[in-house]
């Protein structure tokens, strides 16, 4: 009987993903950190006074602490910042939409400061579904495009690979999805 119970807590600590039909092992939280395996699916959506920053250009372009942040299992918050707290003059309208099932229909801005630019760097939801309807112009921001990011001070690494906009910080653990091999998580 004793054996088995290593073996029960190995196969709780590991997470089955039938659509890539591969076992994921999520790291155990520390003190002060969350999993983004204990976050839900569909995404939830949440306030947040955490101190946001965006730097492009080696101009602050966003300074908040009044963001959202979209929590789904697998991937790291994606932060929205509300439109009067960005520095608009440099949100340029890009062309090219997406579709989130969650979220709805996204459009883009490409981010300009002096001679640097990010093409379609950040995007918004104009008529978000009806769960997601307080991200409604609220913008979000490739971290990975932008000179950094900071949350409460801390420097944001962007989520694996280029489709994905999630900000890790330390107190943010994984595995993540956007690495090779991750997409059908």
């Amino acid at each position: 009987m004793l054996a088995i119970i290593p073996a029960a807590l190995e196969l709780l600590s590991t997470r089955f993903c039938l659509a890539s039909m591969s076992l994921v092992t999520p790291v155990i939280p520390g003190p002060g950190q969350e999993s983004v395996w204990d976050y839900p699916r569909p995404p939830r959506l949440e306030d947040t006074d955490a101190h946001i920053q965006v730097v492009f250009g080696g101009l602050v372009i966003a300074d908040t602490r009044r963001a959202k942040r979209v929590l789904e299992t697998s991937h790291p918050p994606v932060y929205y910042l509300p439109p009067e707290d960005v520095l608009r003059a440099h949100f340029i309208p890009a062309p090219g939409q997406s579709f989130c099932e969650w979220k709805g229909l996204a459009s883009y801005y490409s981010i300009e400061v002096g001679d640097a630019r990010a093409d379609s760097a950040a995007w918004f939801y104009p008529d978000p579904t009806p769960a997601f309807a307080a991200l409604r112009d609220y913008i979000a921001l490739y971290p990975g495009r932008m000179d950094y990011c900071t949350v409460n001070g801390e420097r944001v690494t962007a989520q694996p690979g280029g489709f994905y906009g999630g900000w890790i910080t330390p107190n943010i653990v994984g595995p993540f999805k956007g690495s090779p091999g991750t997409m059908g998580w």
